[in-house]
């Protein structure tokens, strides 16, 4: 008989290495919630052996509790994750998408479930017929995550009923209005994807529509006429608004638009919603998803699936699902005890933003804010934002005026780099006056920094447009830190500072990040590459895949876009200044960490700019945003980055790379042309790439 050691490694080699059975991070979580440790399973196992000498000797004694519970664990592991090729165990806990959402389905409704069409390569070229003998995914398909969502995060319906899934499944899809593809994505679809944390929640399967699958659906291909373009949804009384609301659906505030969200209230455990995109009302915007609009069903689904799985699955604009994946990664609550009555409820997660909304400090509010007109707050503002500054021309040198070429680098997701262990505040902002100035403590100093001698040639580091301070100002915690980096004492006059600190957007960094560098590395732009084979790859890497590029694109939209809603401003003409607008009544609307990102962004461009001075004596001409211009004797940013001997490039200032903080080639021009540009009061940065840069301050 084999030992309790081996019995353990033989237990551990089974909820390690089996690929039927949950992700490690389940497992252990399961085992974990059953209480199973190794003592318990060591009592289990001697009252195993001692009941087994009874029975052997014809007595009979009660099973140990604990034993009952392990056996209870391991029948639901197999019938929940049941080994490849063994039949389904039947469980009382449904978790196939038909049973969760109707566990008395029949067999008919069974037999109705779609099964699909795998389409190996899939691009714009459908399969033109799908037989039953085709109508199963081969055994070479990449087995799915979560055995919840078979079939992936989201699907592209087709007016010919074809749901075009991630790497090239087909589902068929029997819908014929909105009411009915709402059910069929709930029960039978296998659409899906789990959560992100532990604490938060699975994400709806999303089904987008193609103009002509939403004409068969009744809806209009393109929202017309003057009130549906300006309010972007549905009115209340087209006939399938009404359809929906008829059969007991409901949908948000936002209505029928371009992104839509129909749902029921949650009974039991049981989300039951779906989201939908209409291509052609403008849902995937070309400036974050290049192309995407126009491809054929099966590549959209691919980018958008890519994008799910990478990211998370879209839920609206990719400013809207860069600040959803912040509290995906970061839930505001999480199960907790009740002490007095046993039962587990809500409570607040550590390290989150909570669920209820804080009005930020008046210099951090905008100036329609209810904290700034109710209280008539005048002391000024924030004014931590990107760079836009240009260098005076009268102080360009005449060794710089002859140089042939104007080279622009671009930093790779900047606001991405700055978000990476940034100490954000999580609680509400308390007041002091005259306040010791705290590197470590997040938030607002009124403090005078107009004492700090800059390099004219350089910009400010304090202000957007470069200009000197001219006196008492508001910055942020990572501003007047650099001021004490340079040398400079800092003597704040007041503070609006939070107690309650933590690394806030650091999952959120790290998503994001390993988002970006992996699409960058399926365009043939990876970490191996020299400087040279570098720029040689960025210069092609658009072309080698346009569905990865438009994945790229996103991301990166994604990354600016969720900084800007951190502080969303009111829309519409009807907004009175002083009202509160719905953005405020969430808790990530919070401008004091959208201004400690842009902060430590823009902090981090003055520290590269002041090292290339010292190590090359070369100076920017201009620099908008993430963006900088400088003077160059060749075409190439090799002819003027510092390297070391050994042909390595110098740690401190601008290196090119493919990671978030490193820098890429942005265009190059003639010197003449910049200095033109330069002298007529615009700024080369914007148009160095050959039109005209959009400058994206996180708005």
């Amino acid at each position: 008989m084999a030992s309790e050691e081996e019995l353990f490694a033989s237990v551990d080699a089974l909820l390690n290495e089996e690929p039927h059975l949950p992700p490690p991070a389940e497992r252990a979580r399961l085992r974990e919630a059953a209480g199973i440790t190794q003592a318990r399973l060591a009592t289990a196992l001697k009252t195993t052996t001692q009941s087994v000498k009874n029975w052997e000797n014809g007595r009979s004694e009660p099973k140990s509790p604990r034993l009952d519970a392990y056996q209870r664990l391991l029948n639901g592991w197999a019938a929940k994750y049941p080994a490849p090729g063994a039949a389904p165990a039947v469980s009382a806990v449904a978790t196939a998408p038909a049973a969760s959402a109707e566990p008395a389905a029949s067999e008919a409704a069974r037999a109705d479930a779609p099964q699909p069409v795998h389409v190996p390569g899939a691009g714009p070229t459908r399969p033109a017929t799908r037989s039953a003998a085709t109508s199963r995914r081969p055994a070479s398909a990449r087995p799915a995550a979560d055995p919840r969502f078979p079939h992936g995060p989201l699907a592209v319906l087709d007016a010919d009923g074809c749901a075009y899934g991630l790497d090239g499944i087909v589902l068929e899809c029997p819908a014929t209005s909105v009411v009915e593809l709402v059910e069929w994505t709930l029960r039978a679809s296998g659409l899906g994807a789990p959560r992100l944390h532990r604490n938060g929640k699975d994400s709806d399967p999303l089904i987008v529509l193609t103009a002509a699958a939403a004409v068969k659906l009744g809806l209009p291909e393109r929202l017309e006429g003057h009130e549906q373009r300006r309010s972007l949804r549905l009115p209340e009384g087209h006939p399938v608004v009404k359809q929906v609301v008829k059969a007991k659906w409901r949908l948000t505030q936002r209505g029928f638009g371009p992104w839509a969200r129909i749902y029921r209230k949650i009974q039991g455990r049981e989300r039951q919603c779906v989201q939908f995109a209409i291509l052609s009302w403008d849902a995937l915007d070309e400036r974050s998803w290049p192309g995407v609009a126009e491809m054929e069903p099966a590549d959209v689904a691919r980018v958008l699936g890519v994008y799910a799985q990478r990211v998370l699955t879209p839920r609206g604009s990719t400013a809207v699902s860069g600040l959803e994946l912040m509290t995906a990664l970061r839930p505001p609550t999480r199960a907790v005890q009740d002490p007095q009555t046993g039962n587990w409820v809500p409570g607040h997660n550590p390290g989150s933003l909570g669920v209820e909304p804080v009005d930020p400090a008046p210099p951090e509010a905008t100036p329609e804010h209810p904290v700034v007109v109710d209280s008539g707050w005048s002391g000024g503002f924030l004014n931590e934002e990107a760079y836009q500054w240009v260098r005076d021309v009268s102080l360009l040198t005449d060794e710089e005026c002859t140089l042939p070429y104007a080279v622009g680098l671009d930093l790779n997701t900047a606001f991405l780099a700055a978000a990476a262990r940034l100490v954000v505040g999580l609680s509400a902002p308390d007041h002091f006056v005259g306040p010791k100035f705290n590197p470590k403590i997040p938030g607002s100093w009124l403090v005078d920094l107009s004492h700090v001698e800059v390099d004219p040639r350089l910009p400010s580091p304090f202000t957007p447009d470069g200009t000197r301070p001219t006196g008492p100002a508001w910055y942020q915690t990572h501003t007047v830190a650099y001021a004490q980096e340079l040398g400079y004492n800092v003597a704040p006059l007041e503070g609006y500072l939070r107690r309650e600190t933590g690394a806030y957007l650091d999952p959120w960094h790290d998503r994001l990040k390993a988002a970006y560098v992996d699409t960058l590395a399926d365009l043939g732009v990876t970490k191996d590459l020299t400087d040279a084979e570098f720029l040689a790859a960025m210069e092609r890497h658009k072309d080698v895949d346009p569905a990865m590029a438009a994945v790229l694109a996103a991301i990166k939209a994604t990354v600016k876009g969720g900084i800007g809603k951190l502080r969303e401003r009111p829309q519409g003409r009807k907004y009175q200044e002083g009202e509160r607008w719905p953005a405020l009544e969430r808790p990530t609307w919070r401008p004091d960490i959208r201004a400690a990102v842009i902060s430590k962004a823009r902090i981090n461009m003055h520290r590269k700019l002041r090292n290339m001075a010292t190590m090359t004596g070369l100076y920017p001409l201009a620099v908008l945003s993430d963006c900088v211009v400088y003077p160059s004797p060749g075409d190439s940013p090799l002819g003027f980055l510092p390297y070391a001997a050994s042909g390595k490039p110098q740690p401190g200032g601008f290196r090119l790379g493919p990671t978030p903080g490193l820098a890429k080639l942005e265009g190059v021009q003639s010197m003449l042309w910049a200095v033109d540009l330069m002298e007529q009061g615009y700024n080369p940065a914007r148009h160095i790439k050959g039109g005209d840069a959009v400058l994206d301050e996180g708005e």
